[in-house]
Order: structure tokens, then C-alpha cells, then sequence
């Protein structure tokens, strides 16, 4: 591995816990050069919803590339894009009736975000827009002004402003009414907030901890914003494409953004693709005023409409995600219930899972636990305290049995 310590920046982190080089992957696995198989419940923080090589999105990009399709195309029309296009409006935004146009921003979450600030700020003439504790949004620096983890600002190197955090869903324990604060902030002309152009929220915060915002509190923001005329932004970067169950973690709150950011498992299989979804009316772009060299990857938007095609057809994959969230939730209120000394609380929604730990500390040596044992997890958090779980969407029973034994082995060692 010398090369990567001589050539690759110090910036790297993943490989930092996971100090193995990886060959193959398939399904639910990574297989190291030796061979070791991996459980992978990390999944490309994300971005492989449907797994690795997953055998029907993979025939319908070889196809592809086999008979020469194009594929880089700009904003330029294509048949890749076309099919993409009807295939979402059929299989997503009409029997969910919604109505959004599409700006293809560029390869990235932060991308979709960017897009997403710049154009409420466009449409309202406002500059302030009102994050939320513990966001996390992107590295770019937009996406950075409205993201809450300190060490991820502290890398700017420049003041990140025009943004103004308030309480997400539970952070004082529900000691406070929701949004006590920031309603009276915004009816007290003397508070001297800057009129918000737009609110950007997660409806659940993965890299801030696994922290799911229930539906009574989504629909209370959604009510605020029209109240005072806001545009709300949902960035849906991780938890869309079937996280929570279903394809929106907004959809059980019954609301209907203004704006919605989606990219890492939007593409099908791992390939860059981001999409900003906007109401109709705040399309005001001139041609050519957002754009990106990386903005038509045809790859992407045939694999893409192909795992529309196979898993959005029907409410299945939403049905298995449920349930095999309530097997992991369920898991974890037992180990909770074990070791109460370590004061130990499960979070999450479907598919994303957390057990939050007393500190990094251990979060982060259960992990490593976990790593010998050939199953890869992540942490999130502020600290890092909270052991993070996005396994596939399309794991088996049996693979999610045998990740929930390693976690319990794993915690086992590190807390007795």
C-alpha cells in the first residue's frame, strides 16, 4: 500500500479505518485483493442503494457502452436523457403528484445544493437562508455555510456567512416548543435577523448523527415557511432513493418542497449524478447561469432509469426497507437494554440506523471491532459518537442477521 502514503493526499479518511485495498465488489460485499470478504454496511455513505454491480443496472450500462452510446453530452439533448426523464416523471414525481422541473447541476450532492441556495437567493432577491444544528450539506462553500460540523467549516479558510442556524427536530430533548425561536425571531422586528430567503433541512440528518426529524415537525417547518413566504429546501442527497422506505424521506409528512436535492443513489450504481428539483414558477434561470461541465454523464442516466424501472415500479423495495429497519431497530433497543450503564440510544428511520455511544471513542472502536470481524460501518456525529448503518437497500435476511451478530460481537468487546 506505499503508494497510496506517496502519492495520495493526507485528506484521505475512509481507507484510514479500513486499512485494506479493495478489488471486487457484488451485491452486499466488498472483496479485498486477497480475497476477504466484507459486509458492507457503509454502502457508498449512501450511493449504492441497490448494492454493488448490481446484475440488472450493470446489463443495462454494458449495453450501453457496447453499442457506443454517448457519453458526455453536456446539457445537450439525448436518447440517455430522455428515457431517464420520462421514466422519473412515470415512475416518481406523477404518482407522488408532484410537479418539479429538473436542473441537472453537476456530478454531486453539493452540486444539487449549490444550485438549490443560488436560485432561492435568485428568485426572492434575499441573501440570509436559515440551516438547521448538526446539517450537514456539502464541502463546496455554499454548501459549507449551511453546513453545523465545526472541523468541516474550519476547512474553508474564509468567513461563511449569509447563514443562520436554528434548533433541529429534538435538540433540547423537547424541553422547547419547535420553533419557539425562530418563529418569534421572525415577527420581532427588533431581532434582527436578516429576512431568510429560504430554510435547507434534512428530513434525516446522517453525517450530523443519524437524527430523524419526525413528521409533526417537518410538517410544522413546511407550515412556517408559506406562513412567512420562505422557500423550503429538502436535501434529500443521502436519504432519498428509498432510505427511509420511501423514495422521499418527506413523502410520510405529507409536504410538498419548494426545492428538493437529490444525487448519491439517484444514479443507480455508484455513478455521479445529482438532480435540484424545482417548482415551475421559480425556473427563472437564464440560459446557461447555472451549469457544469459534468451536468449530462449519459452512464448515469441509463443506469439511473434503469433502477427506476426495476425497483419503482411497485411499492416492494419500500415495504422490505421498512421492515428491515424495524429488525435493526428493534435489534438495538435490545442492545440498549443490555448495557444500560453506557447510556446508549438508537436513532434512525428505515434504512438509517444509528446507535449513539457515549463518545467517539467507542463508537469508533466498535467499528474497528466490526472491520477485524469483515463488516465495515462508518461514524457520524458531531464527535463522531454515533456507530452509522446504510447497508444496501436490497441486503437479504440473512446478510442483515449476520451484520447484526457482528455488531453484537463487536459492541461486546469493546463495552464488557
Amino acid at each position: 500500500m506505499s503508494i497510496f502514503e506517496e502519492l495520495e493526499s493526507e485528506v484521505r479518511s475512509y481507507s484510514r479505518g479500513w486499512p485494506v485495498v479493495f478489488d471486487r465488489a457484488q451485491g452486499s460485499y466488498l472483496y479485498d485483493e486477497d480475497g476477504k470478504a466484507y459486509l458492507d454496511f457503509f454502502a457508498g455513505a449512501g450511493a449504492l442503494n441497490y448494492g454493488h454491480n448490481n446484475p440488472a443496472i450493470k446489463r443495462a450500462l454494458i449495453d450501453y457502452i457496447a453499442r457506443d452510446g454517448v457519453t458526455h453530452a453536456l446539457d445537450m439533448f439525448t436518447v440517455a436523457k430522455r428515457d431517464f426523464l420520462e421514466t422519473f416523471k412515470e415512475k416518481i414525481l406523477a404518482p407522488r403528484e408532484l410537479d418539479y422541473k429538473v436542473v441537472f447541476p453537476g456530478p454531486g450532492g453539493a452540486n444539487a445544493v449549490e444550485a438549490a441556495l443560488k436560485l432561492a437567493r435568485k428568485v426572492t432577491g434575499k441573501e440570509s437562508v436559515i440551516n438547521f444544528t448538526n446539517a450537514f450539506h456539502g464541502m463546496t462553500l455554499g454548501a459549507l455555510s449551511v453546513t453545523g460540523n465545526s472541523m468541516k467549516r474550519g476547512g474553508a479558510g474564509v468567513p461563511l456567512v449569509h447563514a443562520t442556524p436554528m434548533p433541529y427536530d429534538n435538540y433540547f430533548d423537547g424541553s422547547i416548543p419547535d420553533f419557539l425561536y425562530f418563529e418569534k425571531l421572525l415577527e420581532d422586528s427588533g431581532s434582527g435577523l436578516n429576512e431568510p430567503a429560504a430554510v435547507i433541512v434534512e428530513g434525516v440528518q446522517g453525517e450530523g448523527g443519524i437524527n430523524a426529524a419526525r413528521v409533526e415537525w417537518l410538517k410544522a417547518l413546511d407550515e412556517l415557511c408559506k406562513k412567512h413566504g420562505i422557500l423550503l429546501i429538502l436535501d434529500d442527497v443521502q436519504m432519498g432513493c428509498g432510505r427511509t422506505g420511501p423514495f422521499f424521506s418527506f413523502e410520510d409528512a405529507g409536504i410538498k418542497p419548494d426545492i428538493v436535492c437529490l444525487s448519491k443513489s439517484i444514479g443507480g450504481y455508484g455513478i455521479p449524478m445529482a438532480l435540484t428539483l424545482i417548482r415551475p414558477d421559480l425556473d427563472v434561470w437564464e440560459p446557461g447561469e447555472h451549469n457544469g461541465t459534468f451536468r449530462g454523464i449519459s452512464p448515469a442516466f441509463v443506469t439511473a432509469t434503469e433502477a427506476l424501472r426495476v425497483y419503482w415500479s411497485d411499492d416492494e423495495l419500500e415495504k422490505s426497507t421498512k421492515a428491515k429497519g424495524e429488525r435493526i431497530a428493534a435489534a438495538f433497543e435490545g442492545i440498549v437494554e443490555a448495557y444500560p450503564e453506557a447510556n446508549l440510544l438508537a436513532k434512525g428511520r428505515g434504512l438509517a440506523r444509528g446507535l449513539e455511544f457515549a463518545n467517539g471513542d467507542l463508537a469508533g472502536k466498535v467499528c474497528a471491532a466490526a472491520f477485524e470481524r469483515g463488516l465495515l460501518m462508518e461514524t457520524s456525529g458531531p464527535d463522531g459518537e454515533v456507530m452509522k448503518l446504510l447497508p444496501p437497500l436490497t441486503l437479504t435476511d440473512e446478510e442483515l442477521t449476520k451484520g447484526l451478530s457482528i455488531i453484537d460481537e463487536s459492541i461486546a468487546t469493546v463495552l464488557s
